[in-house]
């Protein structure tokens, strides 16, 4: 029996693609899970903390929707903008709520800028990008706030830059055609991913990055 064999689910998604469904939809849709898995197993297994699972594996999706250049250069733009807003709002003292909606407003204006900008310069990247991903990376500032409000600012930039740097990752593993392909013509790896998840969710040894800082303790 060949592995092309067992490939059950590549039936539905033909029937899929024969109904108008389109095949980047599918590979997304795919992906999505498997790009959760490779994120949880960084934060588990090698020790790499991020701002949660879920901001990654979005960010790295938007960063498909809007291109790696342009996605970053907006993403850390409103991110510099929000944190000096947030300063800014201190000497007020204003209620959380308010203050969360102020920098948001900010933050919107600001994209407002990077459209009117694109338009009158012709920067295709900017005008052409859909207002989906805008809107996540506008709302993933409220979380980034957040991590600065309960951890602290040094603690949340780390935590942003490991973030970053795994949702970069994350998108070249998207946009590689192989593993497009190879998810399109055998869907069936998202059961491994629900077997691999069930391992590490009993993972209970010490992670990789802890074995080189606790080497000393070890050795002795």
């Amino acid at each position: 029996m060949t592995f092309s064999s067992l490939s059950f689910m590549s039936h539905w998604t033909q029937q899929a693609i024969n109904n108008g469904v389109s095949e980047q939809m599918i590979v997304l849709v795919l992906m999505f899970p498997i790009i959760a898995t490779i994120i949880a197993f960084i934060r588990q297994v090698i020790g790499l903390k991020t701002l949660g699972v879920y901001l990654p594996s979005i960010l790295a999706i938007t960063f498909l929707a809007t291109g790696i250049k342009v996605g970053l250069i907006f993403f850390i733009s409103i991110l510099v903008l929000g944190t000096l807003i947030r300063f800014i709002l201190v000497k007020f003292r204003l209620l959380y709520l308010p203050r969360i909606v102020l920098i948001l407003t900010f933050v919107s204006l600001l994209t407002f800028i990077f459209i009117v900008l694109g338009a009158q310069y012709k920067i295709a990247p900017i005008t052409e990008m859909a207002i989906f991903p805008m809107l996540v990376m506008i709302i993933l500032v409220e979380r980034f706030i957040n991590a600065q409000i309960e951890k602290g600012s040094k603690t949340a930039l780390f935590l942003t830059f490991e973030t970053l740097i795994i949702s970069i990752f994350c998108y070249f593993l998207m946009v590689s055609q192989s593993v497009q392909q190879f998810i399109f013509h055998y869907p069936e790896i998202i059961l491994a991913v629900i077997i691999f998840n069930l391992l590490i969710g009993r993972w209970t040894g010490l992670r990789l990055i802890e074995y080189f800082r606790f080497r000393p303790i070890i050795k002795s």
